[in-house]
């Protein structure tokens, strides 16, 4: 799939889905506030594109950028980009090897992506490994963090490669994960299904906040193998293997918090008979669980726990994330918006410009432009959004409080030629931007 070409349905829409701002309306103020144009473009490339096409048109005009992510590949370079330090480590790669990963640092708040350890860019050769791929450098990035004295973690999930409930992860953090001889276990999905012995005694304590809007379930059809294992390369067969390696995991992090609640071993699961785990979950079975959810886990079985919305995020992180590291889910363009300050930026601005690659119905749940644009509209700025395709109608730009919206495709309609040559198409789109809603005021001379 080309990285623009989400499964949707395209749909006819024009370029502008709302007239242009009256003359006379000079906007002093211009915020440029994107995402990443997947497999062509990083967020801060983007806005660098559209602000000099701004300034050809409109050199007078203060622009502002802002780079932006929901919580998937690209949250680093926001937090950086918006007055974090980058920090580097190297940590286990999603197939065993070492890479070279980054986290952003300000002040006691540490901002981590799995992408950046675990993601599907760390793969060598981009060669899928669904049954043994890991995020136990995602733990080791948190590990990290805390080391430099990281009192909270906000963790963006997305771009996993691997699909091992975050038994990798935990493992990073302290937790061991035996066999029936008491050996540690391999890596990956797959090897969970001979876990015997989960042992939380030495796991750290993460304060974590999730920045994501995942919803799924850890098992079932809607859960982390059957709806993303095959994203990252897993055939029919796999993904019985994973899901069988998923519910043993469950049953057994429900025996350790059951031991750590009745004042067993700390944390330690036990025995698990062979072949012991919950069924999976019913495509409705989940638990209930508010916004901003935690969940804890004594007292909980392991059917209760791995339908805890969110569990199936990131090939099953976040079902550790809540049950054993206690963190908390956010709504992940919202939260971040917030953590990088973007109500101060947006302040006086009468026109934000937003944007990712596609801009269709995935956009409405909880991708950044939208997020961005109801944002922008509390600040009082009107909203105009870019991308390299788009299939929203009028109407569902409106209501996602968007005033216009250009494509690349508008340029140029073969969509191969839009990736190869999205920056000066971006500053084509952005000098027509300029002209329709940056209309100099009579009185004002022109440049």
């Amino acid at each position: 799939m080309r990285p623009w070409a989400r499964r949707s349905t395209p749909s006819r829409s024009s370029s502008r889905s709302r007239r242009p701002a009256p003359r006379g309306s000079f906007v002093q103020h211009v915020l440029i506030a994107p995402d990443k144009f997947k497999g062509s473009l990083t967020a801060s490339e983007v806005a660098a594109h559209l602000a000099e096409g701004l300034r050809r048109v409109r050199p007078e005009v203060p622009v502002e950028t802002m780079p932006v992510a929901d919580g998937g590949d690209g949250t680093v370079e926001a937090a950086v980009a918006c007055g974090f330090t980058r920090v580097e480590a190297t940590v286990t790669g999603p197939t065993g090897r070492p890479v070279t990963a980054a986290y952003a640092l300000r002040g006691d708040t540490a901002v981590i992506e799995m992408a950046e350890a675990s993601g599907l860019r760390r793969l060598p050769g981009g060669r899928l490994e669904p049954l043994t791929a890991t995020s136990r450098g995602t733990g080791e990035l948190i590990a990290a963090a805390l080391d430099a004295g990281a009192a909270r973690v906000v963790l963006g999930l997305g771009g996993s490669a691997c699909t091992d409930g975050g038994a990798g992860l935990v493992e990073a953090l302290g937790a061991r994960l035996l066999d029936s001889r008491g050996r540690p276990l391999p890596a990956g999905g797959a090897a969970l299904r001979d876990l015997h012995t989960l042992d939380l005694g030495g796991l750290r304590k993460v304060p974590l906040i999730i920045a994501s809007d995942v919803d799924n379930p850890l098992l079932g059809p809607n859960g982390a193998a059957e709806v993303y294992g095959p994203q990252k390369g897993a055939l029919p067969a796999d993904l019985r293997v994973l899901e069988a390696g998923l519910a043993r995991w469950a049953e057994a992090v429900a025996r350790a918090l059951a031991g750590q609640a009745g004042g067993a071993a700390p944390g330690r699961a036990g025995a698990l008979s062979p072949g012991r785990a919950p069924a999976a979950v019913a495509a409705t079975g989940r638990a209930s669980s508010p916004p901003g959810r935690t969940a804890g886990g004594g007292g909980r079985s392991a059917e209760e726990l791995a339908a805890l919305p969110g569990a199936g995020a990131a090939g099953g992180v976040g079902f550790a994330a809540l049950t054993l590291l206690g963190g908390t889910f956010q709504p992940g363009i919202a939260y971040l918006l917030d953590l990088l300050g973007f109500a101060d930026r947006a302040a006086g601005a009468r026109l934000v410009i937003t944007g990712e690659g596609s801009l269709d119905r995935q956009s409405l749940s909880g991708k950044a432009p939208v997020g961005v644009a109801r944002a922008a509209v509390r600040a009082g700025a009107r909203v105009v959004a870019v991308a390299g395709r788009k299939t929203l109608t009028g109407e569902q730009l409106r209501r996602a409080r968007i005033d216009a919206a250009y494509a690349l495709t508008d340029l140029e309609p073969d969509v191969d030629t839009c990736i190869a040559e999205a920056g000066p198409l971006l500053e084509r789109l952005a000098e027509r931007i300029a002209q329709d809603w940056l209309t100099p005021d009579p009185a004002t001379p022109s440049p």
